[in-house]
């Protein structure tokens, strides 16, 4: 009789409990991380030949910009000012391009701009409809040939450095 009761009393408890539910919300906020490689953070077009004159200077940065970021984004870039200057010489900062390219770990689906000249604004210089976890830019910092520095040497101020400040900047897409 009494394993009658318990059976009974077990089967009144399984009868009267009632179901519960949980809301699950899977929230997912924007993220947007643009890192320049800590190695390349000042970038020297250095003219010391003739022939550097003649035909521009060119340095390339593997993996300059490493990106991650939750959907698409445009990464862009601009200089500090138009114009760089020296004890009162100017040299218009638009003679240096700009050349991204895929990096070691690339891009999915995204646009690179080719020869983009610096300017005082912002620039689109690669962007991606897709998302990116860690993917790499590659840039290429082209100065002017054709001698256009020829006349911005000054003598007093060996070398003669002319220096714009670049601000990168990540924004969706």
């Amino acid at each position: 009789m009494k394993q009658f009761l318990l059976t009974a009393l077990a089967l009144v408890a399984f009868a009267t409990s009632k179901a519960q539910q949980v809301k699950l919300n899977v929230i997912l906020k924007p993220i947007q991380t643009l890192v320049v490689n800590d190695e390349q953070k000042t970038v020297n077009l250095e003219y010391t030949t003739a022939n550097d004159y003649l035909n521009g200077v060119g340095k390339t940065n593997q993996d300059h910009l490493t990106i991650y970021s939750t959907g698409g984004f445009q990464v862009k870039v601009k200089a500090n000012n138009a114009n760089m200057q020296l004890s009162g010489k100017t040299m218009a900062v638009n003679t240096v391009k700009l050349t991204a390219s895929a990096g070691s770990q690339a891009l999915i689906n995204a646009t690179y701009q080719q020869d983009m000249e610096l300017t005082g604004g912002e620039t689109t210089l690669v962007s991606s409809g897709n998302g990116a976890v860690n993917k790499n830019v590659t840039v290429k910092y082209q100065g002017a040939g054709a001698n256009t520095y020829i006349d911005n040497y000054v003598p007093n101020q060996n070398p003669s450095t002319y220096t714009a400040d670049l601000t990168y900047t990540i924004i969706s897409a």
